[in-house]
């Protein structure tokens, strides 16, 4: 008898919003939080010279979709703006350039809101509070050197992440001022730097996993489909057990001994693929669960251990899982396991021990984490979110603090300083990779700018005079910034307490002189490629202040154009 049958549709899949589409790739880098972070940025970029490369890093934040931005240029366009910047076009002629650029790069994302502010820099940050509504600066050169002084003064009250841009010729650099304490949970290491098994200090449940997997394994009971399938995991933990009765308990810890031991795993089995698996995994897998020093400084930090009711959670987190290592001397499982050999069964079952373990881990932390706010007085509505603690025990082994230091700014009649780093960089100078030479070569400039330029005009402005600018200035300029160079030069050298013998240190002004002439010869120029190479750098430095995903610039970061180089000081 035919019977009817209702047809029952398949649930729908979930289909990717118009977002999620749009926005598809860079999910994929910085995920759903981090473009949360990105959408609710406002971004001040200070613009100052011939403005290109402050735009050309706007265009790189605007695309992937940040909230909004301000320029700040009270420069109306000219002819020479338009042979360098893509973002004006004829029309702009005569208008203000921060409106015009505005209007252009709003037309890459609907999304995304744009301002123009066009009064002059001085009487901008005149005024009370300006910054507040800011959530990070940009800041370009050139710029009188007091005004930069004022800017860090209030990014550094405000603990606004602040870049320091310049772009001259062939060359570029930028510096970021981060606040003082800069923590990053999501550093995103290669994946092969995550895997933790644990194999040195196995749980229970894993311990007896491996042994009903390599029961009779010697004996030869296991048949040669059962032999090829167990896991890697399993077969170190198997030999590790030999290895202990044959040596007194002790563990394989030299490199003598690891190869050794992987002599014993390969003697188990010369041909299968787990074993394979196994052999290359000893050097990497048989290492002690010890948190690096990055970790173990963001342990030993004064707001780590000097918690109250408005620490940020980072901190307490931080206690909380210094709490764990402290009890059981290592980190908390962050539960992945790599692909290997295995039947489909097993290797499940063995995602499931790991993840359950990691479970157990985070619920330890979690609970440090209550007992801590209940100890603080820690407000019920700043109570820290339960996956924020997962997402923190998985990548305990790699979260990073970045302390945030200020802009080497030059001021006119006194000498530059490098503090606690002149030693190490006195030391690198020689170096043939070293930039050095290009950073000193840019604070020259900048201190010519700072005592060649003339006082603010009564509009509030003040008419900058840059290297290399005027017609006939080419080779006095590059005299005098070779020279305000070669004085910083000599002033590091003191400062460090180092000695550089000739034709070492000959050698070493030579190339700082090199620097300085390219960068008098373009005369405060911008190249457009450079500018757009520039921006690039610049912008995912920001994205990764903005999303505190990553591991940003510290401090400093150069580009040579001519050699093709980049290079990173910490200033």
């Amino acid at each position: 008898m035919a019977t009817d049958v209702q047809y029952v549709p398949p649930p729908l899949q979930d289909i990717p919003t118009a977002k999620e589409k749009k926005y598809d790739r860079q999910l994929r880098l910085w995920g759903a939080s981090g473009q949360i972070a990105l959408e609710e940025t406002h971004i001040l970029l200070i613009n100052n010279g011939p403005g290109v490369t402050g735009v050309e890093t706007l265009k790189n934040l605007v695309l992937p979709g940040v909230g909004q931005f301000t320029i700040l240029d009270s420069t109306v366009v000219s002819e020479a703006d338009l042979g360098v910047n893509f973002f004006l076009e004829d029309a702009s002629l005569g208008k203000f350039r921060a409106a015009e650029t505005v209007r252009l790069l709003m037309e890459l994302n609907p999304g995304v809101q744009g301002y123009a502010v066009t009064e002059p820099l001085e009487t901008f940050i005149a005024q009370d509070n300006v910054f507040a509504p800011y959530n990070l600066i940009l800041v370009t050169a050139p710029i009188d050197p007091t005004v930069l002084a004022q800017i860090q003064t209030h990014a550094q009250t405000l603990q606004i992440p602040t870049f320091y841009i310049h772009c001259v010729g062939y060359y570029s650099a930028f510096s970021v001022l981060l606040p003082p304490a800069f923590p990053i949970v999501d550093t995103h290491p290669d994946q092969t730097a995550t895997t933790d098994l644990r194999l040195l200090k196995p749980w229970p449940a894993l311990v007896q996993f491996a042994k009903e997997k390599t029961a009779g394994l010697e004996e030869g009971k296991l048949n040669a489909q059962e032999k090829a399938h167990v896991p890697w995991v399993c077969l170190l933990l198997h030999y590790l057990e030999q290895w202990k009765e044959e040596h007194d308990g002790k563990l394989p810890e030299s490199y003598p001994e690891k190869t050794e031991f992987r002599k014993l795993v390969r003697s188990g089995d010369p041909h299968e693929e787990n074993f394979d698996e196994a052999c290359a995994a000893v050097l990497k897998s048989l290492n002690p669960p010890t948190p690096d020093s990055s970790v173990r400084e963001i342990f030993n930090a004064p707001e780590t251990q000097n918690l109250d009711a408005t620490s940020p959670p980072f901190w307490v987190i931080a206690n909380a899982i210094h709490q764990f290592y402290t009890t059981h001397k290592q980190l908390p499982l962050p539960g992945a396991v790599p692909d290997m050999k295995a039947q489909s069964a097993d290797y499940i079952k063995l995602q499931n021990i790991y993840k359950t373990k990691a479970r157990e881990d985070c619920a330890e932390v979690l609970e440090n984490v209550r007992k801590l706010e209940k100890n603080t007085s820690r407000s019920p509505k700043l109570a820290i979110d339960n996956k924020e603690v997962e997402n923190f025990c998985k990548g305990a082994a790699h979260i990073h603090l970045v302390r945030g230091r200020p802009f080497q700014v030059v001021q006119a009649g006194q000498p530059v300083r490098f503090g606690d780093r002149a030693k190490a960089m006195a030391m690198e100078l020689t170096m043939p990779e070293s930039l050095i030479g290009l950073h000193i070569a840019f604070l020259a400039w900048d201190e010519y700018i700072a005592t060649h330029s003339s006082p603010a005009s009564e509009a509030g402005g003040q008419a900058l005079k840059v290297p290399g600018s005027g017609v006939d200035d080419f080779e006095s300029d590059t005299e005098k910034v070779t020279g305000i160079a070669h004085t910083i030069l000599d002033g590091l050298i003191k400062e460090a307490g180092t000695f550089v013998e000739d034709p070492e240190y000959s050698d070493v002004k030579a190339k700082v002189g090199e620097f300085c002439l390219e960068i008098v010869r373009a005369g405060g120029g911008e190249l457009h490629n450079i500018a757009s190479l520039t921006g690039g750098l610049v912008a995912q430095e920001v994205i990764k202040a903005i999303t505190r995903q990553y591991v940003p610039v510290d401090n400093t970061c150069l580009f040579d154009g001519v050699a093709s180089r980049t290079g990173v000081l910490r200033i």
